[in-house]
């Protein structure tokens, strides 16, 4: 089977039905990650079904049909576009900001929403910690997602300064995720957050120990925090 043939029956098992035209994009976005790929290092995974299920279907478990619609989300450390351009493609009402720290892969990212032709997206150059103390940033997003960043002590201090009150941040996260959330107890309560829940996922095929967690943006995050570039990796805040 080809991308879009797989893709469209791993979907179905996650419970996504695509369109037509969303199985065309993501076929594209598939074509265009592959291609740039041997020359600047987006992925590991280049194989049909590994991006179908371990990218875009992953991506897609963040989506909540009551939070997404119409609303702002931004995508720390976007990476290769995971998961804000998938959330974009299933869901065309949000307005998505992809983030990231590297300008190469923001120019591979520019083309794709280019060539698919997103409206309501755009590509932001920024550090986490710069953009957490930026006024056009800072607290602005109903919606912060962040998949694969670092774990959850120090992801929370690069996301939730960005986070409006009453809004979410969405973590993608691995196996040790109960792990993490023990130990980023004390950082999310410092940054204003509420763990609202932890839900383990299964991939079609997989049963790797995925999970999505969930904080709720409760308070205003203390104006010192994010703290300078590479502090919060450094010293976790606990």
């Amino acid at each position: 089977m080809n991308f879009k043939e797989i893709l469209a029956q791993k979907g179905k098992e996650a419970g996504f039905n695509f369109s037509e035209e969303q199985l065309d994009q993501f076929n594209t976005y598939y074509e265009m990650l592959v291609e740039t790929n041997k020359t600047l290092n987006l992925t590991a995974l280049t194989e049909p079904e590994d991006v179908a299920v371990k990218h875009v279907i992953d991506s897609l478990m963040a989506y909540d049909e009551k939070l997404f619609p119409g609303k702002t989300l931004v995508d720390v450390g976007t990476g290769a576009g995971f998961p804000g351009i998938p959330l974009k493609i299933y869901c065309p009402t949000i307005k998505v900001v992809l983030m990231d720290s590297l300008a190469k892969r923001l120019k591979f990212l520019e083309s794709v929403i280019e060539t698919l032709g997103l409206k309501d997206i755009t590509c932001q150059h920024f550090r986490a910690e710069d953009a957490g103390k930026n006024k056009n940033h800072r607290e602005k997003y109903d919606l912060v997602t962040a998949r694969a960043v670092a774990r959850l002590s120090v992801l929370s201090e690069y996301c939730m300064p960005l986070v409006k009150q009453g809004g979410y941040f969405i973590a993608l996260k691995g196996s040790k995720y109960q792990e993490e959330i023990d130990a980023g107890k004390k950082a999310v309560q410092i940054l204003g957050g509420k763990l609202i829940s932890a839900q383990e996922i299964k991939l079609p095929g997989l049963d790797d120990g995925r999970a999505l967690v969930k904080i709720k943006k409760v308070a205003p995050t203390p104006s010192k925090y994010p703290r300078k570039a590479g502090l919060p990796d450094k010293e976790p805040l606990s």
